[in-house]
């Protein structure tokens, strides 16, 4: 694999369609994605004192947090739209090779904030809902 631009890996919103069409989040600087999975212990007397773990099990969540400047785009809108009402809805992550991954999530976090002197910058945490599969 090689390395990818970092400016590359965006985060799209949905715009309900169908078929969907996937705007990106305008003003992005920072993307970052966590992939989480809670173990499920399957240890007993006959494990010789060593965890063991059953494949395939518990729960698994995709979390992603985002920081950019405003820009007023309609994305944006829609992002903060769905903060507001607590929304689940279609998102898309996409990186400079092609690959995608899709998925519903809640905008569990969504703050604003600027300087006097500087521009007006956003940060988001979204939380998946459900399975986020490639594209």
């Amino acid at each position: 694999m090689t390395a990818q631009k970092g400016s590359a890996f965006l985060l799209k919103i949905s715009d309900g369609g169908t078929p969907a069409a996937y705007q990106t989040v305008a003003g992005l600087r920072t993307t970052q994605m966590s992939v989480t999975g809670d173990a499920v212990v399957i240890t007993n007397k006959a494990s010789g004192g060593w965890r063991e773990l059953l494949s395939g099990a518990g729960v698994r969540a995709v979390s992603v947090s985002a920081a950019g400047i405003f820009l007023g785009s309609a994305a944006e809108a829609q992002v903060r739209a769905n903060a507001m009402a607590g929304t689940i809805d279609d998102y898309e992550l996409s990186f400079e090779d092609g690959a995608k991954l899709r998925g519903r999530f809640l905008v569990q976090r969504l703050d604003y904030a600027g300087d006097f002197n500087g521009e007006r910058n956003y940060t988001m945490q979204l939380e998946s809902s459900g399975e986020v599969v490639p594209a």
